[in-house]
């Protein structure tokens, strides 16, 4: 695990709707593109009665600025009302051609009071990546930026816009 930088990052926000319900739309890899600022939805075949399963995969289509990229990404936790996750495997421009260990995801979803608490974690999974190259490939894509405190930035949006969209309903 690389020293010099932060691996993993994540945020909560509690959301006053059941963890059931949250978890149905967040584990639909199409809906992301309503809460997320780089994220735009995905392609999405699921085997089972609609439902994502471990293993499963799914192509999510993303945008910064001017650039677009895909991704190809495998669930790796689906655990209704509880826990959503995915690794991303595959990049690419137009077609997510390139293997390359990226990042997972996850979404925790724990009943609280008030609602249920939502917890988004993104890990770097750029492990074999030397310090100094990771700090430069960050700096060029994301405005001079590390990517964890990018994704930090992209976390809180995200959950900003996901509490403002159920809580609204």
């Amino acid at each position: 695990m690389p020293a010099g930088r932060t691996m993993t990052v994540s945020d909560s926000v509690v959301i006053a709707a059941d963890p059931q319900t949250l978890y149905d739309e967040i584990s639909d890899p199409r809906h992301m593109g309503r809460w997320s600022p780089e994220n735009t939805g995905a392609d999405v075949t699921w085997a089972h009665e609609g439902e994502a399963q471990v293993g499963a995969q799914f192509v999510g289509h993303n945008t910064r600025g001017r650039l677009s990229w895909e991704t190809r990404c495998r669930v790796t936790a689906a655990d209704r009302g509880t826990r959503f996750a995915f690794e991303v495997y595959r990049i690419g421009l137009g077609v997510p051609a390139l293997p390359a260990k990226i990042a997972t995801w996850s979404y925790d979803f724990e009943p609280t009071a008030e609602g249920t608490r939502v917890t988004e974690t993104w890990t770097d999974r750029r492990t074999g990546w030397p310090d100094f190259v990771a700090a430069r490939f960050d700096r060029a894509v994301t405005g001079g930026k590390p990517f964890a405190q990018f994704q930090e930035g992209n976390i809180a949006t995200t959950l900003a816009r996901l509490k403002a969209d159920f809580e609204s309903r």
